[in-house]
């Protein structure tokens, strides 16, 4: 459910995050290199094609997020990336909306943040590879427990009416956080071993 679509969220919950997002936006346009705008078009797209996979868990259903992988890859530059993301999915698909634009961005791309500030330094000393793979891996869960923290404050925050349901939103997203744990710890072990400067995240190092 980090695709939370129009009409469920209160107006003061869609104007902080769309504020927020907007801030953020333009913090990484203003600090995107010319050198790093192929990747994070890349892992745009992934992204995008991604997030259409909605798996069916109880009452809800989730979809791969990847902020963990974004965020040590592109730093800052998960913001425009996932925000371009949702609005082709909201345009051609009709997941999300548009008036939860800046409230999904921000619930996904945070955590790619937070991630490529914490864990980022630690990738860039690891050198034993299992080291590595147990990064990647703190990455990928970590992206997906923070995106369902953030989803279920803005529901909790929007009406009351939500917050009994909280519980089973935050626990349907485990089964994600393990597969993105995996994923993204394989996809970190390949990169440190064929293109280790792409997890440089250069960007991080600023935040």
């Amino acid at each position: 459910m980090a695709h939370i679509p129009d009409g469920v969220l209160s107006a003061p919950v869609l104007i902080g995050a769309a504020a927020a997002t907007a801030v953020g936006v333009a913090i990484a346009l203003k600090r995107l290199d010319s050198d790093r705008i192929p990747q994070t078009a890349v892992l745009t797209a992934v992204f995008f094609v991604a997030s259409l996979v909605h798996i069916p868990i109880g009452p809800t259903s989730v979809h791969p997020l990847l902020s963990g992988l974004m965020g040590l890859v592109l730093g800052w530059a998960a913001v425009p990336a996932v925000l371009v993301g949702l609005v082709l999915q909201a345009a051609f698909f009709g997941f999300g909306g548009i008036t939860v634009l800046g409230v999904n961005t921000f619930n996904i791309a945070l955590p790619a943040l937070v991630i490529a500030a914490v864990i980022g330094p630690l990738l860039q000393t690891a050198v034993n590879p299992t080291r590595v793979a147990l990064l990647g891996a703190l990455a990928g869960a970590a992206g997906v427990v923070l995106t369902a923290v953030l989803v279920c404050l803005s529901l909790g925050f929007s009406a009351q009416e939500y917050r009994p349901a909280l519980t089973i939103v935050l626990a349907s997203y485990a089964p994600l956080a393990a597969v993105e744990a995996v994923l993204t710890a394989a996809a970190v072990s390949l990169l440190r071993r064929v293109k280790p400067e792409l997890l440089s995240v250069g960007e991080a190092r600023h935040a």
